[in-house]
């Protein structure tokens, strides 16, 4: 008689082994390729007004592109993986990326960067949707969480990482340098992930008419689980249904419409905070006083506390959930970020730092937890699709964001007036995460909530 073993219970329970690592590994390194390519413009920006002699806001639309790419990007490709599979978008979009960011370094107008900016942006908006699930879908049930807040973490690190690499660039061989070595990065990672990145095991049992793909499923599940005996003639099983419809309709079926809606709220809102912060506190804080160094040292302060947040709340969410962990980080979002433009805070430098580093740990850390949230509430062949479109959505806050904290500036309204104003997406933030608390305890009995 056939052995007949069900494959996400086995995940889910496996240890952690390096087979999962790799996955683990290779995951994070897509997302710091992605988080260095979202800072390389603003690096080599003041070399090319310099070369260029052009005016600082000529640049906007070469910012907003890229943006706008990663947009259209995550509403639109993120679904293709969820058809074809996750291995297959995230090598092509790697490959994809690599071209484009070569192919920046050759631009001659603001024209031809806005053009690659934007192309280079539609392949990497399909990247952290894919990373995200396939490192969940290969992580056990413990840790996923903290897990994918690890991965999520390397989107920080490419930033950095590609302030280093620039600040040694640039002088010796000039501002195009940065994009040609950011394009042989991701090649060579392609590269290694077309050898050793595998195929999402619950992915495989949903496909049809592959003859290979129970040998694949055995391959793969017996390196998760070594010690686990899988004769030939085994029949793999998935507490999973499939999906037949089309991957954006379905996430609107069998009650995941008030989640999804949801999701895309918590995604817009803290988004747009994210950006606004990110983009304006060192000018702000700079126009109440401060020297540059002190305003640069604050905006590292907000990155830095968001560093903290991501590798501590997936911990945190493992042993006591999503909600009522995010419904505490966006409390102390509210208060931290409405207390930076205070006057008695603004007027010490500890008090100041103290509130900045707090709203980077909840609104930079909370945002890979929103992402993980995702993850976890959507089954398999809607997982990749469910990310994108919350992150799509969100993209549109990120591209909102900016543009509203130039807006207000150009009002003149007060340091405090500005951080009340950040704090404001908190809120929404706040209320959208107890409406999926909420909606989770309705639907608990069938556990598309679970640990939420």
């Amino acid at each position: 008689m056939s052995k007949t073993v069900e494959v996400t219970g086995i995940i889910d329970d496996s240890r952690f082994g390096s087979y999962q690592l790799l996955v683990v590994i290779l995951c994070a390194l897509c997302l710091v390729m992605d988080g260095f390519d979202v800072q390389s413009m603003g690096y080599v920006a003041p070399v090319v007004i310099h070369e260029w002699a052009i005016a600082k806001e000529t640049l906007a639309p070469v910012f907003g592109a890229g943006l706008f790419g990663m947009l259209i990007g995550s509403l639109t490709f993120s679904a293709l993986a969820d058809k074809i599979g996750r291995r297959p978008v995230l090598i092509t979009a790697t490959l994809f990326f690599s071209a484009c960011m070569i192919a920046t370094g050759f631009a001659q107008s603001i024209t031809q960067l806005v053009a690659w900016r934007f192309v280079a942006g539609l392949g990497l908006g399909c990247i952290m949707p894919n990373a995200m699930a396939l490192a969940g879908e290969y992580s056990p049930r413990r840790m996923r969480v903290t897990l994918m807040m690890i991965v999520s973490c390397g989107f920080t690190l490419g930033g950095v990482v590609g302030g280093l690499i620039s600040a040694a660039l640039i002088p010796a061989f000039g501002w195009r340098a940065v994009f040609f070595v950011g394009g042989a990065i991701p090649l060579v990672l392609g590269a290694l992930m077309w050898l050793a990145l595998p195929e999402s095991i619950q992915f495989l049992l949903f496909r049809e008419g592959r003859n290979d793909a129970s040998a694949r499923v055995r391959r793969n599940l017996a390196r998760v689980a070594p010690s686990l005996s899988l004769p030939a003639d085994t029949v793999f099983v998935s507490a999973e249904t499939r999906s037949r419809g089309l991957p954006f309709v379905e996430l609107f079926k069998e009650g995941r419409a008030g989640v999804t809606v949801l999701l895309w709220i918590v995604n817009f809102a803290n988004l747009l905070a994210m950006y606004f912060l990110s983009n304006w506190l060192p000018t702000v804080i700079h126009a109440a006083g401060y020297s540059t160094q002190t305003a640069v040292l604050a905006g590292t302060a907000l990155w830095g506390g968001g560093v903290i947040g991501t590798l501590l709340l997936g911990r945190i969410i493992d042993k006591a959930g999503f909600t009522r962990v995010l419904a505490t980080v966006f409390v102390i979002a509210i208060v931290a970020t409405a207390a930076i433009g205070n006057p008695a805070v603004m007027a010490s430098v500890a008090a100041m730092f103290a509130a900045i580093f707090l709203t980077g740990f909840s609104v930079i850390g909370g945002q890979p937890a929103i992402n993980a949230l995702a993850a976890t509430y959507y089954p398999t062949s809607l997982r990749s699709t469910g990310i994108g479109w919350s992150l799509g959505i969100g993209r549109i806050g990120s591209v909102v964001g900016p543009v509203l904290g130039g807006a207000l500036m150009h009002l003149q309204w007060s340091s405090a007036s500005l951080f009340m104003a950040a704090a404001v997406p908190a809120c929404v933030s706040l209320a959208a995460i107890i409406g999926i608390h909420r909606i989770g305890g309705k639907e608990s009995r069938r556990g598309a909530l679970e640990g939420a």
